[in-house]
């Protein structure tokens, strides 16, 4: 193997060394691109159950100061996944070697992000500073590991605005153990793919940078992509089987069963909840006294980071990743005879689905399942402030591996609703002769805006007002006082009355006043109509519902009756109604934007609609003077 992987480096070296002068990379790759991958390569050996080696080739030519990003190299490790005979060297635009660098030049760091953190996994790290541009910078080292868990997939996006002039990615299984590969093309580019099932080889090359887009979904979901797994693997020395989702559930089950004793002293701490009530109650009960008594620290120890620790020392530290803290509520339930299920889930903005057809490592957080008559109650266990029976936006809309019964299933989370992911707002305001703003208020968010509007609980109160100015910066307040800041995590609301003064909200018109219809503007919306190349996503659908009184001065009236509006679209509605009542006027808006993913051809449409709801919200209501 030694001797493959020392013929495979000559080659590449010999070859690469020729062709790192930037005059050598097609014109076509040029535009917008701050780097250029050179040569983006992997060279994979499988040779057993337990033992895979990798040669790593990268060489980047950073075109601009804009890619400097690009020149900290970084080589994670740890005692299972080894790495050897590296080697750093640049090279000027014309290509001539510039400087060399060895191992020694690396400085070498726990993956610790903090005091939080407990990991064993390390880091090598070194930065490259260049005065002058471009430069390449070619880095080489093995890669020698135990796990056969992870077999690294071959991705085609490194970044914006990235061109890439030649990668590749090559295996030679000669283990006796299927290798299963899944190569996904896409309308954005297609991998080439040359050889058998256990000595092939794919290509991508020639690919100019992307520009990024605002609104546009993770380019890594766009992108082409091939991902790889063993039937038979090793992760920190515990083998197990993938061929197939229920027996890869029963290794993960082996894993979980040593971590989940029921000891006395927490089957006493749950007997000391005197539960009573409905299977949902106890479950709230101990959910509630869970959240209550721990908090989060990341750990990534055990097998590969995989397995929780002990629930008997979640329940004496009190602390926990999002593996310890779910399993240690598994557990807790357990104890009180209530089943539930560790649940593995790709979390992120953009949904990241388990492929029920083919079975690998994947995930990046876990949550639990408990089943019921009525149905799924699901757990978020590492927020000491999240609702009962409420997953994030970031967690709905996808599906999970829930460990059952010695086996695995995927199972999809609850679908987040639109008009459940609401913002209802409650407003009584008076407007003065000299163009003051007092208002009372009352907001309630729910859904998947009760977590996006969490972070303010974290917040002291001055810090709270700072931050509710901030998003409400059109306004120019006098005064500002925030009450009943309430987290309800029964029903999953947050409310809270917010009272403010603002000069110079109206504006004169002779002896007449004019003022805008909706204060709380806080839209950041911008898109231009430009040539765009990804798709428009809509990460989350919401829905605003807002009710605004207006009272006016004695000596003025409300001018003229304002005809209703109401927008539909393929990407929401909205409605605007301005109801007189003597002297007051009701004005109601209603916003619905849907979630999903639209074409790039529909750019102009979904401008159009945002800038007529945006329009609309700077409706002006004049009133004249008696």
């Amino acid at each position: 193997m030694k001797k493959l992987i020392t013929l495979f480096v000559l080659v590449s070296v010999k070859m690469l060394s020729q062709n790192y002068s930037v005059t050598e990379i097609p014109k076509e790759l040029l535009t917008d691109a701050n780097v250029v991958i050179r040569n983006y390569d992997q060279k994979t050996v499988v040779s057993s159950v337990s033992q895979v080696e990798t040669h790593f080739t990268r060489a980047m030519t950073i075109m601009t100061k804009a890619g400097d990003d690009y020149g900290v190299l970084k080589i994670p490790y740890d005692k299972t996944n080894k790495v050897s005979d590296i080697k750093v060297r640049t090279f000027d635009a014309l290509g001539k070697l510039s400087k060399t660098y060895s191992k020694k030049d690396f400085s070498d760091f726990s993956s610790s992000e903090g005091f939080e953190l407990y990991t064993e996994s390390r880091m090598l790290y070194l930065k490259i500073i260049s005065t002058s541009y471009p430069y390449t910078i070619e880095l080489t080292y093995d890669g020698d590991s135990s796990d056969t868990a992870f077999l690294n997939p071959f991705f085609t996006f490194y970044g914006y605005n990235v061109a890439i002039q030649n990668s590749s990615y090559s295996f030679t299984n000669t283990s006796g153990i299927k290798l299963r590969r899944k190569i996904k093309n896409t309308d954005f580019g297609q991998i080439q793919l040359e050889g058998d099932e256990n000595n092939f080889s794919l290509s991508y090359n020639n690919v100019p940078a992307f520009v990024e887009e605002k609104y546009a979904p993770n380019p890594v979901t766009l992108m082409p992509k091939a991902e790889f797994a063993l039937d038979n693997f090793t992760l920190k020395g515990k083998r197990g089987d993938m061929s197939n989702w229920q027996n890869f559930g029963k290794w993960y089950n082996d894993i979980l069963e040593p971590v989940s004793v029921i000891t006395p002293e927490l089957q006493q701490e749950v007997n000391a909840l005197n539960l009573k009530g409905t299977t949902e109650e106890k479950v709230k009960t101990i959910y509630q006294y869970m959240q209550n008594k721990t908090r989060y620290v990341f750990v990534a120890l055990g097998i590969g980071g995989w397995q929780p620790m002990l629930a008997e020392d979640v329940r004496k530290k009190s602390y926990g990743d999002c593996k310890a803290l779910t399993n240690y509520m598994r557990v807790l339930l357990k104890a009180a005879g209530i089943p539930s299920y560790y649940s593995v889930i790709y979390m992120d903005d953009t949904p990241k689905l388990f492929d029920k057809d083919f079975p690998r490592m994947d995930g990046n957080h876990v949550i639990l399942c408990v089943p019921t008559e009525t149905g799924n109650i699901w757990l978020e266990n590492t927020s000491q402030r999240m609702a009962y029976n409420h997953l994030s936006y970031r967690t709905t809309d996808r599906n999970v591996l829930m460990i059952k019964d010695g086996t695995a299933e995927i199972v999809d989370t609850p679908k987040s609703i639109t008009e459940n992911n609401k913002e209802i707002l409650r407003v009584k305001a008076n407007i003065s002769a000299d163009h003051n703003l007092d208002v009372t208020s009352k907001f309630s968010y729910s859904g998947g805006l009760y977590d996006m509007s969490m972070s303010l609980l974290s917040l002291t109160p001055v810090e709270q007002k700072d931050a509710l100015k901030h998003r409400y910066d059109n306004l120019q307040l006098s005064s500002i006082d925030i009450q009943n800041m309430n987290n309800d995590r029964d029903q999953g609301n947050i409310n809270f009355d917010l009272n403010f003064k603002a000069s110079n909200y109206s504006k004169s018109l002779g002896s007449d006043i004019y003022f805008r219809a909706i204060p709380f503007i806080d839209s950041d919306f911008y898109l231009e109509n430009a040539d765009r190349k990804m798709p428009i996503e809509i990460p989350f659908g919401f829905t605003d519902d807002y009710e605004i009184e207006y009272t006016i001065p004695d000596t003025h009236k409300f001018s003229e009756t304002i005809a209703p509006v109401k927008i539909d679209s393929e990407f929401g509605s909205f409605s605007m109604e301005f109801i007189p009542q003597d002297k007051k006027l009701l004005v109601r808006r209603k916003f619905m934007l849907k979630k999903g993913i639209f074409s790039a051809d529909k750019i102009s449409d979904y401008i159009n609609f945002r800038k007529k709801t945006n329009k609309i919200d700077h409706t002006k209501i004049l009133i004249t003077k008696l």
